[in-house]
């Protein structure tokens, strides 16, 4: 992932995206509750499809970018209270096409995230803070979570969040916030305080939404009744296992860039 960002054009890393974005599309298609290979396959290809269409609007009406992200921010919103409500609102997504139209809502918004990122000035140092932030929040979860953990955060969804790890993941994100903001400041360029503080609230609504992806995953999983979104990465599950705080996080991350106008670039 870090050779891809680093050393790949944005052209070719267009592709190494999509390819990721593929293979979790193969293994949303179980958590929708299809079975079939053929079916797999085919909601993968389509998702696929949907990548170069999504480029090809993108590049003729560049504003279309902007409302993709939006549309999956806000797709978000409505995951946190699906989330919340189940598994009591469950009748509204356990329909198998509607589980697969979700795959879209939160697979393709990853894809315009990372393209978004990967435009903007130093895209490099930006998409590791993304990455750094998402890592963050999930090793001081854990710590803090083996803990103080003793309250549940969602304990229908997945019983072993506390709201001790949620903090402790916060309080890890503001610490690489803080690091970040003043490496920027002392070799790249020179920050404000507003400069701090927008990347703050950036980072710690990011953050929060990050959680949001791992939950979700988590939902559809149980709904399903397995434990893994695949097989492909021994001891580690599927690529959506890796993934699913990214697929949260890189979208909101970069709508957030755009609506706020923060830029890394002086």
């Amino acid at each position: 992932m870090v050779g891809g960002i680093f050393f790949l054009p944005i052209e070719q890393f267009a592709y190494f995206i999509g390819f990721i974005v593929t293979v979790a599309a193969w293994e949303w298609a179980n958590l929708s509750g299809y079975s079939s290979p053929v079916v797999r396959i085919a909601y993968a290809g389509l998702v696929a499809a949907s990548t170069f269409a999504v480029a090809y609007l993108i590049s003729s009406n560049p504003e279309v970018n902007a409302v993709i992200l939006a549309v999956g921010a806000f797709w978000w919103l409505i995951a946190c209270f699906l989330i919340i409500q189940y598994p009591k609102k469950v009748a509204l997504w356990q329909a198998k096409p509607v589980r697969a139209v979700l795959g879209f809502f939160v697979l393709i918004p990853m894809w315009v995230g990372f393209m978004t990122l990967k435009s903007q000035e130093h895209s490099s140092l930006i998409i590791v803070y993304v990455m750094l932030l998402i890592w963050g929040a999930d090793t001081g979860a854990y710590f803090a979570g083996k803990t103080w953990g003793k309250a549940k955060l969602a304990p229908n969804v997945s019983p072993g969040k506390s709201w001790a790890g949620f903090w402790g993941g916060l309080a890890t994100t503001g610490l690489i916030s803080i690091v970040f903001s003043l490496s920027v400041h002392l070799y790249l360029r020179p920050m404000s305080m507003a400069d701090f503080a927008l990347l703050a609230v950036i980072t710690f609504i990011t953050a929060i939404i990050s959680v949001m992806g791992d939950l979700l995953e988590s939902m559809m999983k149980r709904h399903r009744g397995i434990k893994d979104s695949s097989q492909l990465l021994p001891g580690h599950g599927g690529v959506l296992d890796r993934i699913d705080s990214m697929a949260s996080a890189v979208p909101v991350f970069a709508f957030c860039m755009l609506l706020f106008g923060w830029q890394l670039a002086a």
